[in-house]
């Protein structure tokens, strides 16, 4: 595989995040985590991974990287450069991203702070090698046995409960056109009517039921997306889908950690 360029968000929302607050941080990519920065953490993984030629991180203002001693030598040997947010959101960054550096592009967040490079290669091996783009999620049942109390977001699909793992691969330039679908959903999360209609109400309600089986939601947010071919790949170890989202998501990667 042509080694990737790696882009991880790092940007905050532009009223403040409530868990940065919390940390004392103005952002939550700044929040230690077993005494590095959750940024540090995701970088130092990604700097690992064989797969990864190169990293981006977009955030607000650079000049909050400066210092980091995870994101330069020797801990970080990959090349590594900061880029800007756009506005209007994570899905008008990657838009930017992906117009400015290509494909195929791999995304990540720095609230991800237990990446894996054994993720990371779990996940690219298991796309397809026609997929224009992919997501990694983790079934309920393998985030369970990593973290019997953790809360998490679950999509309930006709196959079992997954959550998100904050990993996508963008790897032929048809991405681009799910990432403007995205932002077309993005832009509509408080007119959930307008949002269903767009998805198709039959789609919703199997959704709903949990009568939709993965596969056939990845076809229908591909065809929604112009055709572009999703992929959805579920990795073994349930720990890749705990992020840091709130407080009790920092308590629980600390100990894990720890």
């Amino acid at each position: 595989m042509t080694p990737l360029t790696a882009l991880v968000l790092a940007g905050t929302r532009a009223g403040g995040d409530p868990l940065a607050e919390h940390a004392g941080v103005s952002h939550k990519a700044l929040i230690e985590v077993g005494g590095r920065t959750m940024i540090e953490r995701v970088v130092e993984a990604l700097a690992a991974s064989p797969a990864v030629g190169r990293i981006v991180v977009a955030i607000e203002r650079p000049e909050l990287l400066d210092g980091l001693g995870g994101l330069r030598p020797p801990r970080c040997l990959k090349p590594l450069q900061a880029m800007p947010t756009a506005p209007g959101g994570p899905s008008a960054t990657v838009a930017a991203a992906l117009g400015s550096l290509g494909t195929p592009l791999l995304v990540t967040t720095a609230d991800n702070a237990l990446l894996e490079p054994a993720w990371i290669a779990e996940f690219l091996a298991e796309v397809p090698a026609d997929a224009d783009l992919a997501a990694a999620l983790a079934r309920r049942d393998a985030v369970e046995a990593a973290a019997p109390d953790t809360r998490r977001t679950w999509l309930r699909f006709a196959d079992g409960d997954h959550s998100g793992c904050n990993l996508f691969l963008l790897a032929q330039p048809a991405a681009a056109r799910a990432i403007a679908f995205w932002q077309t959903l993005e832009g509509e999360r408080k007119r959930p009517v307008r949002m269903v209609r767009r998805l198709g109400w039959t789609f919703a309600a199997r959704y709903a039921l949990g009568r939709l089986p993965m596969a056939v939601a990845a076809a229908r947010l591909g065809a929604l997306s112009g055709g572009a071919r999703f992929s959805i790949v579920a990795l073994s170890d349930g720990r890749a889908a705990i992020d840091v989202d709130k407080p009790d998501d920092l308590d629980l990667v600390r100990r894990l950690v720890g």
